[in-house]
């Protein structure tokens, strides 16, 4: 009896998901191929689906993951696919965040995502005249997106209500908490409905992070998409060894010879971003600083000349 074994190669073929496979409504679908999107990044493969089912959520991941889109798209979803309250627009989505940069972009992203929907949304920050703000509010907004301070003075001055919330994201909560930021989230959370969805996103999970979450949390899913204190896969690092009176020397020689691609540097001190636009300058490279002492109109001012490369080199504090 002769036995004849047949060698077989098996390929398996793991098939990429797209943002077509994540059931979105045609609407925000449509939104994201006019933005270029066509496969999601890990954390928004992991987190939109559990997103979309009303489930609170705890992120651990680092900026320039994509994990703004990660929230918004579902919470777009949810809203748009919800049931519609008659009269006047009530918050229904808050989302908290750490510095006015970031709220700014997260709002811009809303209305990206958002674009072929009809809800509105609107951004808060200190620094600036609380008119316009105010303005935007009382006409009606579906999605706030909001800084702690401003958030809370106009809480406290009754322009703001937050009865009618559905959805909480916090982000950046380890920034939050390094701000200073704390307390102010926790006067927010007994202002907040109990019964609500809550995303909560964090780049590192010390045990104080891990403490407010489970405080906060219902059941969540956990999605970690990097270990903690971990650099962006993208980023290509080197180490210069040099003594400090040839630093600027230095960035000035790659500037003028290696790099030819807009630049961001960061500083200890407000005092040594301010110190390095003026060295730059001198020698014929367009800088600006964004930091602290910095009016919003200024740090706005210098972002945007950034984003329009009329400045090469953006310098600035964390």
């Amino acid at each position: 009896r002769f036995v004849y074994i047949l060698s077989c190669r098996i390929f398996l073929i793991q098939r990429m998901t797209t943002f077509k496979d994540l059931k979105l409504i045609d609407a925000i679908q449509s939104a994201l191929e006019a933005q270029g999107y066509e496969k999601p990044t890990p954390i928004q493969e992991q987190a939109i689906p559990h997103v979309l089912l009303g489930k609170d959520l705890l992120g651990c991941a680092q900026t320039g993951t994509g994990k703004t889109a990660a929230f918004a798209i579902p919470i777009l979803q949810q809203l748009a696919t919800g049931e519609v309250t008659r009269g006047k627009k009530q918050i229904r989505t808050l989302i908290l965040t750490p510095t006015r940069e970031l709220a700014t972009q997260i709002e811009d992203n809303f209305k990206e995502y958002g674009r072929n929907l009809d809800l509105r949304s609107a951004v808060i920050f200190g620094g600036v005249n609380q008119n316009n703000q105010i303005k935007r509010l009382q006409s009606g907004i579906d999605i706030l997106v909001a800084t702690p301070g401003r958030l809370l003075d106009l809480i406290n001055q009754k322009y703001i209500n937050l009865s009618h919330i559905e959805i909480f994201v916090l982000d950046e909560a380890d920034r939050m908490l390094d701000m200073g930021f704390i307390h102010d989230v926790k006067k927010l959370l007994t202002i907040l409905p109990k019964k609500r969805q809550t995303l909560f996103f964090s780049a590192t999970m010390p045990d104080s992070i891990l403490s407010l979450a489970n405080s906060i949390l219902t059941n969540p899913v956990k999605v970690e998409v990097t270990p903690a204190s971990t650099t962006a896969a993208t980023i290509q690092q080197s180490v210069y060894i040099i003594d400090k009176n040839n630093k600027n020397l230095l960035l000035l020689d790659d500037l003028k010879k290696d790099i030819d691609d807009s630049v961001l540097v960061f500083t200890r001190t407000k005092h040594g971003a301010d110190k390095i636009v003026r060295f730059l300058e001198k020698n014929d490279v367009k800088a600006a600083a964004i930091h602290g002492n910095k009016s919003q109109n200024a740090r706005q001012r210098a972002l945007d000349n950034f984003k329009s490369k009329e400045i090469k080199v953006l310098v600035a504090t964390d």
